[in-house]
């Protein structure tokens, strides 16, 4: 079977990659073919050749390949400051379709304005804006849109609201809830640094250090080494509480991972950067590559724009 004959087949993605490794591709190859990332592509291979794997060292980061942003992601809005109506309006005419809803945690087809009691209002009414399973580029253009909307009718941003992303976690292996555990461990630091003093350390309720109090960054990072599954990971350094700056309940919940710790905004670079940022890190941790480096500028996984980015950050918010 050829190349082509393997991506026209109605099958899933998986079978096609199978196929393809079978056929001689290499993984860079098959991530650039299907239009994957590499990690989904690692953890394929891995099945198939699980002997290659166990034989094989530590990879060196030379062999690092950064994928393209093609990863199944959510969005939640944490805003106030105009009635829920004007946002449904406002949203709409930026040709999006949204409801609104009653406060609940089903995943929808459309975009959904639900209340949000953890948001303090000064005015106008709270609201939480729940975005739909959004894909790759094609979502960060969605995003965008409502973005704009939400800058039109002026909505407010204040302490009290946050950001959360979801990414899809279906295929997540454990190596790879280790590896990016480990990561956002010890990057913490360096992302604390990166968010207004708000959203730091154990500062915020909802958003609570992935390092148990009490405990040292070491001992967290060998509970991550010592755990046997994703339960277990879970219960040693969170205790199932959901408001932590990595949020693993929702994996049981929507079967995703869900991202706690940026502040809220209306603002479509600050969550198009930090998507950007968790995508490549993800990536980086799915391909077994752990680092504790602190200089935003010595993150081997993420493009120069990000690292601009949050290179300005840091020094706005210092």
């Amino acid at each position: 079977m050829t190349v082509q004959q393997i991506l026209n087949q109605q099958t899933t993605k998986t079978r096609k990659i199978e196929q393809l490794l079978r056929l001689g591709k290499t993984r860079s190859e098959v991530a650039e073919l299907i239009g994957s990332g590499y990690g989904f592509v690692q953890n394929v291979y891995a099945k198939i050749y699980p002997d290659r794997i166990r034989s094989r060292r530590r990879p060196s980061l030379l062999q690092y390949v950064s994928s393209n942003f093609d990863r199944k992601f959510g969005v939640e809005i944490e805003c106030f400051g105009t009635s829920r109506n004007n946002a449904l309006r406002a949203i709409r005419n930026k040709g999006v379709n949204i409801q609104y809803e009653g406060y609940n945690h089903d995943t929808r087809a459309h975009w959904k304005i639900v209340t949000d009691g953890s948001v303090s209002a000064s005015r106008g009414e709270s609201m939480e804006i729940v975005s739909p399973i959004l894909r790759g580029e094609s979502g960060l253009q969605e995003l965008e849109k409502v973005c704009q909307a939400l800058e039109n009718i002026g909505v407010l941003i204040n302490k009290s609201c946050g950001l959360h992303i979801h990414f899809d976690a279906s295929e997540l292996r454990l190596p790879d809830w280790k590896s990016f555990t480990k990561n956002y461990i010890s990057l913490e630091p360096l992302i604390d640094s990166m968010m207004p003093r708000s959203r730091r350390g154990n500062s915020n309720t909802y958003c609570k250090s992935l390092i148990p109090e009490g405990i040292s960054k070491q001992a967290a990072l060998q509970r991550v080494q010592r755990a046997r599954n994703l339960r277990d990971l879970a219960n040693s350094l969170t205790s199932r509480n959901r408001y932590r700056k990595v949020n693993f309940e929702s994996y049981w919940r929507q079967g995703s991972v869900e991202f706690r710790q940026h502040s809220g905004t209306r603002e479509f670079p600050k969550m198009k950067n930090w998507i950007l940022f968790l995508h490549h890190l993800l990536d980086f941790s799915q391909q077994g590559f752990t680092t504790d480096k602190q200089s935003i500028f010595e993150l081997e996984f993420l493009p120069s724009q990000v690292k601009d980015f949050y290179n300005n950050r840091i020094e706005e918010l210092a």
